[in-house]
This record gives C-alpha cells, sequence and structure tokens, in this order.
C-alpha cells in the first residue's frame, strides 16, 4: 500500500482563497477576504496564504479497529476515564488501535449529547489528562456535537436574557413558518416556546426541548464552533466525529436536511484541517438511507469516513432470516468511497440499530417485522417523522436478546458471525463497547432515565465484572471470540481498508474476497443460516480462524464463519 494518494489538484491553491470560495457558498456577498481570515485563525492557524497541500495522508491500515464506548461504559475504583484505559490497555491491547469516546463534556441530559460546555471534560469522568493517557495508547475520536446545545448551557441563559454573544447563537423561527416538508429524526415538536427578556421565541429544537439548534448561519458561532475543532485537535482528537451534521442549516419550506450549505460547511472543515491539521479524518453522522449518506463523501472533499448506517439493518436481518443475497445486492450495486475516503463499519452503537438506512433495500413489512421481533424480545423502537407520518427509526435492544437471550443455543454464534462479516468488509470496523461486553437489555435504567429507550444497551460494567479470558460462560466466548477476529484482522494486509473487495451469496453462504495487490488474498465465508452449508474452494486452502486446512470443499456449521488462504 502506497503511504501516500494524490488528491488530483492541477496546482497548489492558497489556503485564503479556498476558503473564501466556501463562504461564498454559504453566506454569498457577505463573505469577503475579512472574514476568511477570521475563519483561519479561529482554526488555530497563523498562515491563511498557506498553500493546500497536494497529498493526503494515509489515515487507515488494516491494523485499524475502533471501539464505541462512552467514558463510563466501565467503571473502576477510580476516574471512569482511567477504568477504561486499564481496559484498553491490558485485554484489548492487540485488539482495538481506536477509541471514539462519546461526549465526554458537561452534559444535562441525552448521556453527553446535550453539551453545557464544550471546552471542559464532565469532571464526573475525568480529566483532559486522562484522555492525553488513552490518547498516548491508542488513536482517539472525540465527538463534535455540532447541531445543539443543552438549553442549560451558557449561550442558552445569555439567549434568554437576551445578552451576547448567546443570543444571536440559537436558531429560532416561527409558528407560522412553511415547516411541513422538514424531516424530523424525532416524533416530537419541531419548535419549542421558550420565555426570554425579550418575549416568546420559538426555538429550533430539533431532537429535544433540552437540546437546542444552534444557528450556523451567524459566523460568530462558526467562528466559536472553529475555536473548538482547534481545541480537541490539541488534546489529541485524530477522528472527529460530527454528530447530526445533516440537520445544522435550516430554511422553512425546505426538509431543512442535507442542504447544499450543510455540505459547504464539511467542505470548510476538511480545507481548514488540511492546514491545520492534515492527519485528521473527519467522519460524519448520518443515520439515513444510503444514497444520502453517502452524498457526504462529496468528491473527496467532504468527510474522510461516514457511519455506514445501511449495514446493521442489513446484517441483522440476513442472520434473522437466513440469507445474505440483500446484503450481497446492496454491498455490491453500492458506489465505491472515492479516492482517500472510506465506510466506518459497525453493528451496533449508543444510538440502538437504526433501521431508516434499510428504507429501499428491505420493504415496509420487513422493517415492521424487526420492530415486532424487537418488541418481542424485551426491547423497544424510536419512531421519526416525515411529512407528519410515524415511521421507525430504530430499535433499541441489546444483541444477546435480540438473537434469542441465555436460552438460545445458538446467540453466540450469530452474533460472532456478524461482527465477522464487519471486521472483514473494505473499511474501518467498529464495535460497540456493550456488544463487546456482552449487556443485556437494561430496563432499570430505561426507568432510572426517565423512559429514554436507549438507555436500555447502555448500560455500565465494573472491571471487576468483565468477562474473564477463556471462560466457558456465554459472555466469555463474545468477548474473546471478538478480540480474537480483531487481532487476527490487524495480521493480514487483504483487509485494509482500502483493498478491493468481491462479494457473492453461495446459497445462504455470504462471500467476502479481499484481494489486495501486494498481500496474499483472504476469504471470509459466513454461514447466514440454521443449516450446514458446503462450499466449494479454489484449491487448497487454510482457515485463519480455526487452524484447518482442507482442499476445495469446506462445510461450515449454521452461523460459523472461516478466514481462508
Amino acid at each position: 500500500m502506497a503511504a501516500l494518494d494524490f488528491a488530483g489538484m492541477s496546482a497548489p491553491q492558497l489556503l485564503v482563497d479556498r476558503v473564501r470560495d466556501h463562504l461564498a457558498v454559504i453566506w454569498g456577498d457577505a463573505a469577503d477576504d475579512a472574514l476568511a481570515h477570521r475563519i483561519i485563525a479561529a482554526m488555530g492557524i497563523d498562515d491563511p496564504d498557506a498553500a493546500l497541500p497536494e497529498v493526503r495522508p494515509q489515515r487507515w491500515t488494516e491494523r485499524d479497529v475502533a471501539l464505541i464506548t462512552y467514558g463510563d461504559s466501565v467503571l473502576g475504583d477510580g476516574r471512569p476515564l482511567e477504568a477504561l484505559g486499564e481496559l484498553v490497555r491490558g485485554r484489548l491491547t492487540d485488539a482495538i488501535s481506536v477509541v471514539h469516546v462519546l461526549p465526554f463534556c458537561p452534559y444535562s441530559s441525552d448521556r453527553g449529547f446535550s453539551v453545557i460546555d464544550y471546552t471542559a471534560v464532565d469532571p464526573e469522568l475525568g480529566t483532559w489528562d486522562d484522555l492525553a493517557e488513552l490518547g498516548s495508547h491508542v488513536t482517539l475520536m472525540f465527538d463534535l456535537v455540532i447541531n445543539h446545545i443543552s438549553a442549560k448551557s451558557a449561550w442558552f441563559e445569555q439567549f434568554l436574557a437576551g445578552e451576547e454573544p448567546g443570543r444571536s447563537y440559537i436558531k429560532t423561527a416561527s409558528p407560522d413558518d412553511d415547516l411541513a416538508d422538514v424531516v424530523r429524526p424525532r416524533s416530537l415538536p419541531l419548535l419549542t416556546p421558550f420565555e426570554t427578556t425579550e418575549g416568546t421565541r420559538h426555538v429550533w429544537t430539533t431532537f429535544s426541548e433540552d437540546q437546542v439548534d444552534l444557528d450556523w448561519s451567524n459566523p460568530d458561532l462558526v467562528c466559536a464552533m472553529l475555536e473548538v475543532i482547534d481545541l480537541y485537535v490539541r488534546n489529541g482528537a485524530r477522528f472527529l466525529r460530527l454528530d447530526a451534521i445533516g440537520y445544522v442549516w435550516k430554511v422553512p419550506g425546505t426538509t431543512s436536511i442535507h442542504l447544499p450549505e450543510t455540505h459547504e460547511f464539511i467542505k470548510l472543515f476538511h480545507t481548514l484541517l488540511a492546514v491545520r491539521a492534515p492527519q485528521v479524518a473527519i467522519i460524519t453522522e448520518t443515520n439515513v438511507p444510503d444514497r444520502e449518506n453517502r452524498s457526504y463523501f462529496g468528491d473527496s472533499d467532504e468527510a474522510h469516513l461516514i457511519y455506514n448506517f445501511s449495514l446493521p439493518p442489513l446484517a441483522i436481518d440476513g442472520v434473522l432470516n437466513g440469507r445474505a443475497d440483500r446484503l450481497v445486492d446492496w454491498l455490491a450495486s453500492a458506489p465505491a468511497p472515492p479516492p482517500g475516503t472510506t465506510l466506518f463499519n459497525f453493528l451496533a452503537s449508543h444510538d440502538g440499530i437504526g433501521v431508516r438506512p434499510a428504507e429501499g433495500f428491505l420493504t415496509d413489512d420487513e422493517i415492521a417485522g424487526l420492530v415486532d421481533l424487537a418488541h418481542a424480545r424485551g426491547g423497544m423502537h424510536g419512531t421519526y417523522s416525515r411529512k407528519g407520518v410515524d415511521r421507525p427509526y430504530e430499535l433499541n435492544i441489546s444483541f444477546p436478546d435480540l438473537f434469542g437471550g441465555v436460552e438460545d443455543p445458538q446467540m453466540v454464534d450469530r452474533i460472532l458471525l456478524l461482527h465477522t462479516i464487519v471486521l472483514a468488509l473494505a473499511g474501518m470496523p467498529a464495535i460497540y463497547m456493550n456488544s463487546l461486553l456482552a449487556t443485556v437489555n437494561d430496563h432499570a435504567q430505561v426507568d432510572a432515565d426517565g423512559g429514554v429507550r436507549r438507555s436500555i444497551n447502555r448500560g455500565r460494567v465494573h472491571l471487576d465484572d468483565v468477562p474473564v479470558v477463556g471462560g466457558d460462560d456465554w459472555r466469555s466466548r463474545i468477548m474473546d471470540g471478538l478480540i480474537e477476529r480483531a487481532t487476527l484482522r490487524q495480521a493480514h494486509a487483504a483487509f485494509h481498508p482500502d483493498a478491493p473487495q468481491q462479494l457473492r451469496d453461495l446459497d445462504g453462504v455470504l462471500a467476502i474476497d479481499r484481494t489486495p495487490q501486494d498481500a496474499s488474498a483472504v476469504s471470509v465465508l459466513c454461514n447466514m443460516t440454521n443449516t450446514p452449508r458446503t462450499v466449494v474452494h479454489a484449491g487448497p486452502w487454510t482457515d485463519l480462524l480455526s487452524g484447518e486446512s482442507g482442499t476445495n470443499e469446506i462445510t461450515l456449521q449454521p452461523y460459523a464463519a472461516a478466514w481462508l488462504t
């Protein structure tokens, strides 16, 4: 693999010129040299006349496996971030190279996503030094909760008091505005009235009344948020996750999602980071159908990675229904990520299992079937609103419960099989901490959090209760199996995120052939069915998982996988 790939620019361009071009798309005639210089300075760049680089650094290799975790998903006798570091440095040292620490700032709701202060670490979690210590062992991903801020924040208190800068930082609208086409990720009121010193003002609240939307049409706010990005880079962020980015630019009379100005902001961040911190990659979080999601790659000039949101529901559907065809059809037909970008492959996360991204690949009845199954197994689901109609948005359930619970003898095999798919596909794989620790539905936490559905799969585990190495209980088998597969992946260049792949459906067996130019090919076979399957392999083979060898044929037991060389 080459260390660098060319960006395709005909000639170097000055940073200030490119920034001015971005600002013209966003603000039109209001964009001038003075604003461009303010924007550049806010990002911590001293030289506005710096030339943009003509090459891109290689930001990922086959050794990169990410862990998605809250700062307090694991607890110890000290600060939670210390406990997280202890687990990562110990049990996970050979399996995990990237840790995505979900929002770690002081917050008022939504487990961190209602940020009170972007510049501080929640003292209940730890300190900046704790994050730095963690970052000395792994690569760090930070969240930038970009669409909204807490109603308990200083900015919103200033808004209520009619004081700057907060007075101008909050997005408002009128109930008389045309908001009928606005796409919502929640079935909640879009506008929330607040009493201010200037009278009643209706605040845009995309997610909840405690998460008040920011007004990205204000250049002062943009500069303030660029200062936050600079702070995160200085504190070790090498991946910057833009939370709910699709909603930041809002215009009555439109859908207020994926608008051109939103894409231009990502391009602006991309340009600024290319000079300020070229090693930092942008990852966008847009829980929407696949075509919309992939639009955030742009022309290699927006996100470096996108969350592969269609993968979880289609992979889960395949295992639950014993079929590989839907998954293969989607993966084989999807456009390849443009140069310098890749997919962030995952199954579960703090936000549940999104089903909206399965629209167009699964029928409404099939999606409803997933919802019904989740409820039957003790889970719940969330909805979103489009044109006044509520539709399924996500499943809220733990993986062990979704696949039958402790009583189901095939539950462990199904979970390991699904993660094998994630680890084998082109792109960067990610494992959610609660999947790794094999936690089950936490209804007590849902009740404690006032009925927050997502709390069902956000449980905390003390270090003393982490599954033991080599244990014969089901939790140990899951954790050991995931660590084994993640470690195995890192030893083979065939699993480089950019290495070519071919996909086949072999009568319910998903075949993923990874064929790099400068390394040995690996064929991963995943039996998605509940019956044995025999697959013909071209020539002698060795299974990297089991160590077994054979010629021509291999028989896979139900929900088994093989990694063949």
